[in-house]
């Protein structure tokens, strides 16, 4: 077995404030990496501006992260912090703006915003990261992880270089001024990420730990996921922690065929990350053996599988995706067999059109 997390995590309320010499400690100026509203409109970016001025440290803000960040925007970021001279880089939003901050603090690291993101001869270090999440979902917080749109190629890709956060600040009071879509597309990904996880022949003791307790953290919001109830302090912490306990599996584990297929999803229909990944969940998890599918349903707080995917289906009730996206997606894994024989189950051509929905 193995296990590797080197991200040092504090997840209280107020967390921020209480480690604002923490966020200090990695340099002399900030490049803080946002998108352009959530992080001003939930406060983190306040907090954050205040913690850094309050221990003497100057920042710089690049705000131009979109969902599901390009290329093309991160060397943008890149050579901003460079010609700011910033020497660390803060990531805050949900995953575009964490995985952002990771690439960019790469780029940056080698001084050079146009090197090729993709080259696995350049050396893998960055500048130091500090990641304050402030979605339920992506758990780029705990990953060494950067996935980024690549329009060259239709797609997204993860980078090939594992930049883990120096710093997770996690405060589920980010989540209050959260719209519900946003809730529900993010805590579908936090689930995808643990079954994933867990059904990948990469799953030891360890990151099968990290998954059922994620999941029975995750359980208890289950009513607020799926708009039945309103949520509560408590609540958002609860998403908050299922999202990062999934992101320690899957820093250990990688992720799967849902992930895989989502990436077209997102590309061509612009569709949300964690919806596009929940839209096959129901079809991958129904592959997976009986005693895993059961341990994962009953961590998760559904008494069988058909109770599990009448839920995922009223979370995205209507949803449809056109036949060719579908084919689209198909096409790009199929040829994918280390993704393949990446699962615990048994996934060849005909698994993976089940799971494709075609």
């Amino acid at each position: 077995m193995k296990f590797y997390m080197p991200v040092r995590v504090f997840d209280e309320t107020e967390c921020v404030a209480a480690h604002a010499k923490d966020i200090a400690a990695f340099g002399n100026k900030a490049l803080i990496v946002t998108g352009r509203h959530s992080a001003k409109a939930c406060g983190a970016l306040d907090d954050v501006t205040a913690a850094l001025s309050a221990n003497g440290k100057e920042y710089c803000l690049f705000d131009q992260i979109e969902e599901n960040p390009s290329v093309e925007t991160v060397r943008k970021g890149a050579l901003y912090g460079m010609e700011s001279g910033a020497d660390f880089v803060i990531g805050i939003g949900g995953g575009s703006p964490m995985d952002a901050a990771k690439a960019i603090a790469h780029l940056m690291y080698l001084q050079d915003a146009d090197s090729d993101l993709y080259d696995k001869t350049l050396s893998p270090e960055a500048l130091p990261v500090i990641a304050v999440p402030t979605t339920c979902g992506t758990g780029s917080e705990v990953t060494g992880v950067s996935v980024l749109t690549v329009h060259e190629k239709n797609t997204k890709m993860s980078i090939p270089y594992k930049i883990f956060p120096k710093l997770a600040l996690i405060d589920g009071k980010y989540l209050r001024s959260a719209k519900y879509a946003m809730i529900r597309d993010t805590a579908v990904d936090a689930l995808a990420h643990m079954i994933e996880s867990y059904e990948s022949t990469s799953a030891d003791d360890y990151s099968r730990a990290a998954v059922l307790y994620g999941l029975s953290v995750w359980k208890r919001s289950k009513d607020i996921i799926s708009g039945k109830t309103e949520a509560s302090d408590e609540n958002y912490a609860d998403m908050m922690r299922a999202s990062a306990f999934a992101g320690i599996a899957i820093a250990q584990t990688g992720t799967s065929i849902p992930h895989a297929l989502s990436y077209i999803l997102t590309y061509d229909l612009k569709m949300p990350h964690g919806r596009a990944c929940g839209y096959f969940l129901k079809n991958y998890l129904k592959e997976a053996g009986q005693e895993d599918r059961d341990q994962i349903l009953q961590a998760a707080g559904f008494a069988d599988f058909d109770s599990f995917a009448a839920y995922m289906d009223s979370l995205y009730e209507g949803e449809t995706v056109p036949a060719e996206t579908l084919q689209r997606a198909y096409d790009a894994v199929v040829q994918n067999t280390a993704r393949l024989k990446g699962c615990r189950f048994h996934a060849d051509a005909e698994v993976l059109k089940r799971i494709a929905g075609l």
